[in-house]
Formats: C-alpha cells, structure tokens, sequence
C-alpha cells in the first residue's frame, strides 16, 4: 500500500476545504442552524414530544443525517470530477499508484470534511436543547459508516458527471427529498398505515432511523434492518467503483 500518495491526495483534498472555510464548513452549518431554528420554533409549539423525547431533540439527528448525506456525495464528487475537468486526473493514472489508494485518498478527505461538520453540527445544537447520546460507540459508528458509504457514491457521480451540474442533480433531486420523506423530522409511526408501508421503501429510512436509536435509544426500524442496509450500500459502492477502474469507464474515454 503507497501510502505515501494516499497521504498525498488526502492532505491536497483537506487543504482545498480551508482554503474555502466559509463555503465548506461555515455555510452548511448555518444552514442547519436555521432548519433547526425554523423547524423546532414553527413544529416544535405544536409537537411537545415524539414519543418520549422533546422535538427539537428529536429532529437533531435527522438535521445530522441531512448535511452529512449531502456533504459526504458533494465534497466526493467534486473532488474527482475537478481533476477531470482540467486533465490531472490521467497524470494520476500513470503514477505508480492503485485504485484503492487513489479511492481510499479522496474518500477519505471526503468523509473527514463531512464528518468534521455533522460534528460541529451537533456541538450547535446542545446550544437549542438538551442532548443525551445512549449509545456513543454506535453513534460514532453510523456517523463514519454512513459518510463513507455516501463518499464512495459521491466518488461514483463525479465520475460519471459530463459537467458542473450533473454533480449537483443527484444531491438535490434525489438525496434531499428522500431525507425529508424518510423520517428526519417525524416519526413514521405518525404517519397513516399505507405510508408507513410506502416509508419503509426508502433506504435513508433506515440510515436515519439507526442513527436516532444511537441517540435516544427509539428506531422506526429494528437497529439490525439499519446495519444491514448501510452494510450493504457499502458493498454496492465499492463493487461499482472497481467495475469503474477495471473497465475505464468515464476516466480514459
């Protein structure tokens, strides 16, 4: 393993994210702040508690999950594509370095960053309401799993990605609604029996739901239907990112 270059790419990809401190870490925070301010202020005077825990406790997690989700493909994607866009990535084909480093290299700059600001979101919100985490070591455990997992897919849309827009096409149409539709700010027992049954269908369900048990110790889903679904979208990603190097796809063409 060189992991003199995955230091490399890692530091390089690090260093972008200070150079843009104010887009990168201070702007999606503040956006979370004001979706919890909104959100605890306007739902919060009519939803005391969702079963047993206050509502803007409750919506802690999810508001996590959102930036995490979306921070994770975002700092990903780019990543990659940027070194497509201007031509470097072929000079980092021909260096004597594997796919799994260059992988390992940017994802895990990505998933850092990502977990760096679902971190600082969190410090934030003990600053609204008062915050109990039961299972700390499974908490951090989905954190890094889950931006590893959505890195990895990040890393696949930059790839795939003809342009600056395309990057953004899967985050915004795709990742964000199925957020919100997957019990980041309710619980899905609140919802009527046939969209509990059409919930369970969305795989963010039970990233979500996984992470709020870490916290207050209550899941939509049982904790081992949560483990497996992220283990196995874990799986799916690397399994498509080794087609991707084995075949060339979008990176020699």
């Amino acid at each position: 393993m060189n992991w003199q270059a995955i230091r490399a790419i890692y530091l390089f990809e690090m260093a972008r994210t200070f150079r843009t401190l104010a887009q990168s870490i201070i702007s999606p925070v503040l956006s979370t702040v004001l979706y919890f301010v909104v959100f605890g202020a306007a739902i919060g005077g009519r939803i005391q508690s969702v079963e047993g825990v206050g509502y803007g406790a409750f919506i802690v997690p999810g508001l996590i999950m959102l930036t995490l989700l979306q921070q994770s493909i975002t700092n990903a994607s780019f990543g990659i594509y940027f070194p497509k866009f201007i031509g470097t990535i072929y000079e980092l084909l021909s260096a004597p370095i594997s796919f799994i480093e260059i992988v390992i290299g940017y994802v895990g700059a990505a998933a850092t960053k990502a977990i760096m600001i679902a971190l600082i979101i969190l410090a934030t919100s003990t600053l609204f309401v008062d915050l109990t985490i039961q299972h700390p070591v499974w908490m951090v455990a989905f954190l890094v799993l889950t931006a590893v997992s959505f890195s990895l897919l990040g890393f696949i849309i930059g790839i795939w990605a003809g342009n600056f827009e395309q990057l953004q096409l899967i985050p915004l149409l795709v990742i964000t609604p199925l957020v919100f539709l997957g019990g980041a700010f309710y619980s899905v027992s609140m919802l009527p029996p046939v969209w509990q049954t059409v919930t369970r269908f969305n795989p963010v369900l039970y990233l979500i739901s996984g992470f709020r048990w870490s916290f207050f110790g209550i899941a939509d889903v049982p904790i081992g239907l949560s483990i497996g679904a992220i283990a196995t979208f874990l799986s799916l990603c690397l399994l498509v990112i080794w087609a991707i190097f084995r075949t060339g796809w979008r990176i020699r063409a």
